[in-house]
């Protein structure tokens, strides 16, 4: 997959990795950046096609595969943080984390992928996040939705081989971001990851982790999950 000349269009694209994307996208030499966002009158990137989308709504999922019609690098990286908990968390924000992270890049994928197979395959790159493979008390639901669309991704790079379509995962800490504001630690500049992202891309890569942290979590995996949440063994 190059990212010269291919049509890209990233969810999400008005701020954060989602901007960064489409203008490195832009910079790449990218022959159009469809930049979307429920409020495409925020998107002020040079060089891109603004175009109104809201994953959670299958009609605006709808109206943009048939507007963009000769996509071939599909960006889903739209999201949203509700710092809602499983047990006592509001059931309607753990609902919009599942709507927009899991079921929005669903219908992205299920709307898109013809229009891929019918421009040669081309590649989708899901922005997900280490916390597709742990969780953090104060945003389970996220975690619980980003496992769900990491698991996503690996069943549509399945679904989708035949008909040539990489499917990446990009997965990362904390980015220098406005949904990660208040978050503590180290943040990775969004520009770094949009870079990392693409590069893997080309490269024909299914997964990207960017930081030392999203490979430390992945590695953890492997192990008893007691070393991990060290403070779960101490409490019981």
């Amino acid at each position: 997959m190059k990212i010269a000349d291919s049509v890209a269009l990233v969810t999400g694209a008005n701020r954060g990795i989602g901007r960064r994307l489409a203008e490195q996208l832009v910079a790449r030499g990218a022959a159009k950046v469809y930049a979307t966002a429920r409020d495409p009158e925020r998107v002020d990137i040079p060089g891109v096609e603004p175009l109104r989308l809201d994953v959670t709504d299958p009609a605006s999922v709808a109206a943009a595969a048939a507007v963009a019609t000769d996509v071939t690098l599909l960006v889903n990286n739209a999201g949203v943080l509700t710092h809602a908990n499983l047990v006592t968390g509001d059931m309607d924000q753990i609902r919009l984390e599942m709507d927009t992270h899991f079921y929005g890049t669903l219908r992205m994928v299920r709307a898109f992928a013809p229009v891929l197979g019918a421009n040669g395959g081309g590649a989708i790159l899901n922005t997900l996040s280490a916390l597709s493979w742990f969780a953090y008390d104060g945003a389970n639901a996220y975690a619980a939705a980003k496992a769900a669309a990491w698991n996503l991704t690996n069943g549509i790079r399945l679904e989708l081989a035949g008909q040539g379509t990489l499917v990446t995962g990009l997965h990362l800490g904390a980015a220098d971001t406005d949904m990660s504001a208040d978050v503590e630690g180290d943040k990775v500049d969004p520009a770094e990851v949009a870079r990392t992202a693409l590069d893997g891309v080309e490269a024909g890569m299914l997964e990207v982790l960017v930081d030392n942290w999203s490979r430390h979590v992945k590695a953890s995996l492997a192990r008893d999950p007691g070393e991990f949440y060290t403070w779960v063994g101490r409490a019981a």
